[in-house]
């Protein structure tokens, strides 16, 4: 079983234009609606294909109740947290070269309590499980250590605990070494404080990481793949798509795909492997739809253990 933990979900809408031409009144040509936030996407991945997920998420308004909707009728188990208000709505622009803009809301303010019940829910249901998943922004009103203080209560209960966020918040949960991070290659430099324009330098930033008391630092970079560095191991997993459709969400199939491979006892090779696979998988698919095994089919994964430090990594 592997637990998510969402603070600030959303109802993710994706419009598909032909272009996007700012000041002009635009007709879509199609238009998916999704539960969506990193840690609800995690969940929808591993459910998808046919794993054990619950997604723990606070739901308030009429988007709340849309949000649990669109949950059940995917199958996906949840424990719903009662919050006054109302879940965020986040809308994707999307292009068929693949251009992704995303229009992001802020999300409800959260209340003391409605955090505090967050979090109890989230070690309630994480009893057991393999592992405890935080993932995404935080809303308004949650603390900015909130991930910091699911690591340390994890962790006092024997658990391991996965990190996806970003600035002072992916930083707090550093402080309190989780298990494992995944941060994208934007989201480590302001991590680092400094630019990493080379795969090498990420490497080195990963080690440092590493050396801090982290276990595992997996950082995606897009059409390059993902990096995954441990206190022994330096291993580089890319896959090539030429037709993609959307990003949104491919990140987190990635980190469910690895997770996934982990939970049943792949070594990091096949785990990250397996996530890029799925965050591979991901692109290919409209809006922020997360693939199903069929999906898989066809996507070539190359895996090494000597990447080129010299990689440019502007162009993600």
């Amino acid at each position: 079983m592997i637990v998510t933990l969402t603070p600030n979900p959303s109802v993710d809408r994706a419009v598909t234009l032909d272009a996007l031409v700012r000041g002009e009144v635009l007709r879509a040509s199609d238009v998916r609606v999704d539960a969506g936030g990193k840690g609800v996407n995690v969940a929808r991945a591993i459910t998808a294909q046919g794993g054990d997920a619950i997604a723990v998420l606070p739901v308030g308004g009429p988007e709340g109740h849309l949000l649990e909707e669109l949950l059940d009728a995917a199958d996906v188990p949840r424990r719903s947290v009662a919050i006054t208000g109302s879940a965020r709505m986040n809308i994707s622009v999307l292009e068929p070269d693949g251009t992704t803009t995303k229009l992001n809301e802020p999300g409800p303010e959260l209340a003391e309590a409605e955090v505090e019940a967050m979090l109890d829910a989230t070690l309630e249901a994480a009893a057991g499980a393999a592992w405890v998943v935080g993932c995404g922004s935080l809303p308004p009103g949650a603390p900015v250590d909130l991930y910091g203080q699911l690591v340390a209560r994890v962790h006092a209960g024997g658990g391991k605990v996965a990190i996806d966020s970003s600035g002072p918040a992916l930083a707090a949960a550093v402080a309190a070494t989780p298990d494992l991070i995944k941060p994208n290659h934007e989201e480590l430099e302001e991590l680092v404080g400094r630019a990493l324009p080379t795969l090498g330098e990420v490497q080195d930033a990963a080690r440092d990481l590493v050396a801090q008391g982290i276990g595992i630092v997996c950082v995606s970079l897009g059409r390059h793949g993902a990096l995954l560095v441990t206190a022994d191991e330096l291993l580089h997993s890319w896959a090539t798509i030429t037709t993609p459709l959307s990003t949104v969400g491919a990140g987190d199939c990635m980190l469910a795909g690895m997770l996934h491979g982990l939970t049943r006892g792949l070594d990091h090779d096949d785990a990250l492997a397996e996530g890029v696979a799925w965050g591979a998988a991901a692109v290919t698919l409209p809006g922020s739809r997360v693939p199903h095994p069929e999906d898989l089919h066809g996507i070539p994964v190359d895996l090494t253990h000597s990447p080129d430090a010299g990689t440019t990594l502007a162009e993600n």
